[in-house]
């Protein structure tokens, strides 16, 4: 996971902390498009190398990290906007989902860290059979929540 500025980080941890609930290694780094493009550019070559399979980026504003990514990459790259700034997210989002052909980067909501951590983990649950166990254990948990009926929500109390 990568994210373009410190103050992003709050949101990047969501994320994270789904990976982590899966079992699937992750890191979080605060690199740059504008900034660091140079060590974007080698982090993303070390990643690949150590067998990153799918890269999360997530910035505000003019949001070209997850761009950025997904130029120097075959890999997926799932696109996280921040709601920073005067728009809060919506020129982040819209810089984010849209891109040139060639240079495809998923992209989920404002702020949709969690989301983009689910993402990524379908997308290596193709080739790991156990994070797709892992996965379908928690979407059998969510479900849970709604099979007991609330007492306190007319017509469905338990009969």
């Amino acid at each position: 996971m990568l994210t373009g500025s410190p103050s992003d980080l709050s949101v990047v941890l969501k994320g994270r902390d789904v990976l982590d609930s899966l079992d699937i290694p992750s890191d979080v780094r605060v690199l740059s498009a504008h900034r660091t493009p140079h060590e974007t550019a080698a982090y993303i070559e070390a990643a690949e190398a150590r067998g990153v399979e799918v890269f999360i980026a997530c910035a505000g504003m003019a949001a070209h990290l997850a761009g950025v990514v997904a130029a120097h990459t075959t890999r997926p790259v799932i696109g996280v906007p921040i709601a920073s700034g005067a728009l809060q997210g919506v020129d982040a989002l819209l810089s984010t989902v849209q891109m040139p052909p060639g240079v495809p980067v998923a992209t989920v909501g404002i702020d949709g860290a969690k989301n983009a951590a689910f993402l990524a983990a379908r997308i290596v649950a193709l080739t790991h059979p156990e994070v797709r166990e892992r996965l379908i254990e928690q979407l059998e948990e969510g479900k849970k929540r709604y099979d007991s009926p609330d007492p306190s929500v007319p017509g469905q109390a338990a009969t």
